[in-house]
This record gives structure tokens, C-alpha cells and sequence, in this order.
């Protein structure tokens, strides 16, 4: 026999504290709060930083490098993630982490506080109405577009950080002190270097989440036939799927939307360097391609991608799967919370 769920009796609950499930179970369960899924976001992009930050610094070297790596990819990697170990030791390998961590903690909270926003508004009328693939494409653009705006000065300081040698002045200290630094030399146009390209990169997430969004909504449909099959009650434990599933919706969706969108990349990278090379010929999107096609050919706007990918496809796998995880942990202490109020009540 299966176990009674409060959330079928949903007139006892207040609308705002609960959404009902498209599925066929008409059951009922607590949605997060804007505020949770920003808690989710701000903890997955942190995790995956911490954990891939030397290959997230190694990209950023090639993709302002003008050479591919040598001895292949893989032994290419390895090298030089070896070489900047013997040198600067852990602490090298872990540059940047500051403005790494605010980036990416910052953009993902943000990331997902506005695009549930809009998925949430979208369906205010109609909680079990799905929403179209040009849908979770807009809204995704949409939420992307905003959270570049925000964070790009963080990413200027990253990037310098990255690419100076350890002893320059642009190897900032901290986020603030390379902040401030900027602003001082540069104002607000150096802060905002490359945020064209930073709008231009919100296809990528677009794609991303747009590729991401129905392969689960594919996954929970089976799931939600298997539960219905069974006789079960949908309950909030049933509300999500294991973590190789989202490991590799969350991969395959990066994968494709990373390939068709690369080189914007590569130039935003150049032109937020401030290497003597950069401050020459990569001062505008223009220049910069031109200079990329003119030296390096095609090969030159795909710079770093298979470093990319390397740290990538499982710092994406790693944000996605912490991500889910730590809303569907929040989403099913609400039905606790709301399954005690129910119990306490009747």
C-alpha cells in the first residue's frame, strides 16, 4: 500500500507555497522560492570552481596564446599544469580563485534567481502547462543577458589575473584591489571591456539550457509513466532523477551549445588581456578577428577549446548535479515543513 501524501488535498495550503506538478500522479508539492534556487546556484558554482580552477586557469592561457599546446592535448594539459605547479606551486595553480569563485557563485545564483523568475511568470496561470523549447530559449537568452551585464567586471579581473605573470601589477592581489585598480587606470570602459561579446556569449547558455530543459522534462515524463504505472503517489522523494542522468543531460547540452558558439570566447578573452599583444592588435572585436584569421587561421577562433571541454564538460556536470541536489534537498524540506502544518492542522 502506498504512503498517503498530504500535498493530494491541495485546497489546505496557501497557492503561493505550492505548485502542482504537470504529471499525470495530480499530485501536489512545494515549489523553492527565488531565494533557494539563487542558494543552489550560488553553492554549485562555487563547488565547481574549487574544483576545476587549474584548468580553468590553463584555458584562459591558451586561449590568449597565440600557439597550441604542444605534444597534443593531453600531454599538453598536463605539462603545463605540471610547469606551473614546479614554479609557483599549489598557490599558482590556484590564481584567480577569488574572482573565480565571486564570478562564477554570482552568475549562477543569478543565473537561476531570474530565469525561474521567468518560467515561474510564464506559468502563474497555468502551473501544468509546459513551456515550449522557444520558451526555456528566451527565457534562458533573457536571464543570461542580465547576469553578463552584472558580473562582467568580475571576469575582466579574472582573465588579467590569469594571463599576467605572477609578479606583474595586473596579477591582482584580490577581486577588489584588481576592481579598484581597473576602475582607477581605465574606468568604467575598462570594467566592461568585452561585454558585446559577453551578450553575444548568452547564445551559449540559451542553447544550453533550452537542449537541458527538455531532455528532463523527457526524463521526469518517463518517470512520472513508471510511477503512475506502479499505482504510486508522486511524492516529493520522486521528484528528481539520479545524478548520472544529469550528468549527462547537463554534458551533452554543453557540449553542443560549446561548439557552436566557441570563438566568441577566444575574442572576448583576447580583448579583455592586457598583454602588449593585446593592447596592439586585439583593442576591438573587429581587429581582433581580423588579426586571429590573418595569423592563425580558423584553428585560432577554436584556441583552448579542447582545454575547454577538459574543464568544461565537468565543472558544467559538477554545478548541474550540486545544483539539482541542493534545490530538490530544499524543495523537500518545504514538504515537511508544509506535510507537518498539515498534520498539526487537521
Amino acid at each position: 500500500m502506498s504512503t498517503p501524501n498530504p500535498f493530494s488535498q491541495p485546497s489546505f495550503f496557501p497557492t503561493h507555497a505550492i505548485v502542482r506538478h504537470h504529471n499525470s500522479c495530480n499530485s501536489w508539492s512545494p515549489s523553492l522560492r527565488f531565494q533557494d534556487h539563487a542558494f543552489a546556484g550560488i553553492g554549485a558554482g562555487t563547488v565547481a570552481v574549487l574544483c576545476m580552477n587549474p584548468l580553468d586557469l590553463l584555458k584562459v592561457k591558451f586561449q590568449v596564446s597565440t600557439r597550441g599546446p604542444k605534444d597534443g592535448i593531453g600531454r599538453g594539459i598536463w605539462r603545463a599544469l605540471r610547469d606551473i605547479h614546479a614554479n609557483e606551486g599549489w598557490r599558482g595553480l590556484y590564481r584567480g580563485l577569488s574572482p573565480n569563485v565571486a564570478g562564477n557563485a554570482s552568475s549562477w545564483g543569478l543565473y537561476f534567481l531570474f530565469y525561474n523568475q521567468l518560467k515561474r511568470r510564464a506559468t502563474v496561470d497555468a502551473p501544468d502547462r509546459s513551456l515550449s523549447a522557444s520558451q526555456y530559449l528566451l527565457f534562458s537568452a533573457e536571464a543570461s543577458a542580465v547576469t553578463a551585464i552584472l558580473t562582467n567586471p568580475i571576469w575582466v579581473v579574472k582573465v588579467r589575473t590569469f594571463t599576467a605573470p605572477p609578479n606583474s601589477p595586473a596579477a591582482h592581489r584580490g577581486l577588489w584591489s584588481g576592481l579598484r585598480a581597473i576602475f582607477r587606470d581605465e574606468g568604467w570602459g575598462g570594467l566592461y571591456r568585452g561585454m558585446s561579446l559577453a551578450l553575444v556569449g548568452v547564445s551559449n547558455g540559451a542553447l544550453q539550457f533550452m537542449t537541458y530543459e527538455k531532455m528532463k522534462n523527457w526524463a521526469f515524463e518517463r518517470k512520472r509513466r513508471r510511477v503512475a504505472k506502479l499505482g504510486r503517489t508522486w511524492t516529493t522523494d520522486d521528484d528528481k532523477l539520479s545524478n548520472t542522468a544529469y550528468t549527462i543531460m547537463s554534458g551533452t547540452s554543453k557540449l553542443g551549445a560549446l561548439c557552436a558558439t566557441y570563438p566568441y570566447q577566444v575574442i572576448r578573452s583576447r580583448i579583455q588581456d592586457d598583454s602588449a599583444l593585446a593592447r596592439t592588435h586585439h583593442r576591438t572585436i573587429t581587429s581582433t578577428i581580423v588579426h586571429t584569421w590573418t595569423h592563425e587561421g580558423l584553428t585560432g577562433f577554436y584556441r583552448g577549446l579542447a582545454t575547454n571541454l577538459v574543464r568544461v564538460l565537468p565543472g558544467t556536470c559538477v554545478t548541474f548535479v550540486v545544483y539539482e541536489n541542493i534545490a530538490w534537498l530544499l524543495k523537500r524540506a518545504a514538504a515537511r515543513r508544509e506535510a507537518r502544518r498539515f498534520i498539526d492542522g487537521a
